[in-house]
């Protein structure tokens, strides 16, 4: 455990830093450190399966993410050094009663199509997101925003929704309660921007290259499906100057021991998420990058679907896993055991971690999950179990883990269940219609805080597919989003999570350690504890 604790200390201040920019519009082009000649700044990383979407108000997973957070803007951004700073956003005003925002533009800023930017784009996507007909994955991430909820919810109109553009450049936005953390808020891709023009005209928009127009540091060159995206530098980008890598290909190989060699040839400069059984043998190599973020490795129970509408039997197959065997065994690659839902990361006033204040929620108990089955299937008058599928998005680590975890039902649980993986894009899909009875998925947060984990699972989420809800664990939610004392903040965020572990609507399985083959001739991509590698400062120094 101090292991893993020291590590992720030390990557809270990792950033790999990138170089100085050229100031061109030209491609910007390093000299090879060994040979002196020009270097043209053109990478290729692995996004391992077809992005989702590429339509912000949609996306819901993190390849589609690593995409997406190249091509669009928010009013905030993440800085080369990992810090929050405005992004479209040239001045932010929070009234004195902490609950009204004012965000005032940069000025002249356009779309890659020249279209110009305004604060009207920001109150549309934003309406967008939460008019309840777009079926937008996030829109919960909006009701912090007074009128939002009821408006997404049918209960009240869109003329109540406390977000309105005075001007082309200003945006004011009421909340319901002062939320000193809403920047952070804001870091979700729900408050991203689309054109509004662009939107309208075609409802397909984000489906090719050529219908999407951007607003961020990227536009999308090429878009051959299931093969390969390629982005590149935005000449209509604010901040152009600045960004060092002009183009970047991302392949599409789901297959780790192929794009693992493809790394080796050289035509990947970038991958992550190794072949568990390289992962000893590249440890100690310079291109090896290795740390905890703050995600975690989930099964979700879908509770309506039987057997798993009996809290106890789902809290037997937690017990039945050993997590330690699983993590040291099969996944090798410093992942940490999941006894709780919430990662460690996150320093409370104590001066622990959150995650070392309490004890574990369970362990590893062959004896007292065949007890639990026994006491489940007795409170429903069932002999025997139904018949389970264990579903898994299709992927050589994700296969090893659902096979080991079919075997310790099989041992430790006398349970024999059924393994079903779909390609990625299927997959997605299956999940949101909550067409499974016990489905591989996980969860990171936006930024380091308990409650960017926790508030998924409250009964209003749009990202909750579990069908599970608590009204008690609601109200703790609600509670800890408005409380300014953070030793209560956090007290609130324990009890929350207590219940979610009692009731288990999902096992946690392990805390998340990112694996990646990083190209001794790529400087500068910034890894981040809370998303996706950042590629804008990324700089080849060869060819």
């Amino acid at each position: 455990m101090k292991k893993g604790l020291l590590a992720f200390a030390a990557l809270l201040a990792l950033a790999v830093p990138a170089l100085s920019a050229c100031g061109s519009d030209k491609p910007a082009a390093s000299s090879d450190q060994q040979t002196g000649t020009a270097v043209k700044q053109v990478m290729t990383a692995n996004l391992r399966g077809e992005p989702y979407t590429l339509d912000p108000a949609f996306a819901s997973d993190t390849t589609s993410y690593w995409v997406i957070d190249h091509l669009y803007e928010g009013l905030y951004r993440y800085s080369q050094n990992g810090d929050i700073s405005e992004g479209a956003a040239e001045k932010v005003e929070v009234s004195p009663d902490g609950k009204t925002y004012t965000f005032t533009l940069r000025p002249e800023m356009k779309w890659s199509n020249g279209d110009p930017l305004t604060a009207h784009d920001y109150e549309y996507s934003w309406k967008r997101v939460l008019n309840p007909q777009t079926a937008a994955y996030e829109p919960s991430a909006l009701y912090y925003i007074q009128g939002a909820e009821a408006y997404n919810t049918g209960k009240g109109s869109v003329e109540d929704v406390q977000i309105k553009a005075k001007d082309d450049r200003t945006l004011i936005v009421g909340l319901k309660d002062p939320i000193t953390y809403f920047p952070k808020i804001m870091m979700s891709r729900a408050y991203l921007p689309v054109n509004k023009k662009v939107v309208d005209a075609d409802k397909n928009w984000a489906a090719e290259a050529k219908g999407i127009v951007t607003n961020g540091p990227y536009t999308v060159e090429s878009w051959d499906h299931n093969s390969q995206l390629t982005i590149a530098k935005s000449q209509s980008y604010w901040e152009k100057e600045e960004v060092t890598m002009d183009t970047v290909h991302f392949k599409m190989v789901n297959e780790a021991t192929t794009y693992y060699q493809m790394f080796k040839t050289g035509a990947l400069d970038l991958i992550d998420s190794l072949p568990i059984d390289v992962i000893e043998q590249e440890k100690e190599k310079e291109e090896y990058k290795s740390f905890p973020d703050y995600s975690i490795y989930t099964y979700t129970f879908n509770v309506e679907e039987k057997p798993f509408t009996n809290a106890k039997i789902r809290q037997a197959f937690s017990y039945a896993i050993d997590r330690d065997i699983l993590t040291n065994n099969v996944t090798k690659g410093g992942q940490l055991p999941a006894y709780g839902y919430t990662p460690f990361g996150v320093k409370t006033p104590s001066g622990k971690d959150f995650r070392e204040e309490v004890a574990p929620y369970y362990q590893f108990d062959p004896n007292k999950a065949k007890q639990l089955l026994a006491e489940g299937l007795k409170e429903e008058g069932w002999t025997e179990l139904p018949p389970i599928t264990l579903k898994y998005s299709t992927a050589e680590n994700h296969k090893k883990i659902a096979e080991a975890l079919q075997e310790m039902f099989k041992q430790n649980l006398g349970v024999q269940v059924k393994l079903e993986n779909q390609e990625w894009k299927t997959y997605i899909d299956t999940f949101k219609q909550k067409n499974f009875q016990i489905a591989r998925m996980g969860w990171g947060g936006d930024y380091l805080d308990p409650l960017a984990m926790l508030e998924l699972y409250t009964g209003k989420s749009s990202r909750n597919f579990t069908n599970w809800a608590n009204p008690k664990f609601d109200e703790l939610i609600e509670k800890a989003k408005v409380e300014q004392n953070e030793e209560a903040h956090m007290k609130l965020l324990h009890d929350a999570e207590t219940i979610l572990m009692q009731d288990m609507p999902v096992i946690p399985v392990y805390f998340n350690n990112e694996n990646y083959l990083n190209s001794k001739k790529i400087d500068g991509i910034r890894f981040s504890v809370t998303g996706t590698p950042d590629l804008r400062w990324a700089k080849r120094v060869a060819e």
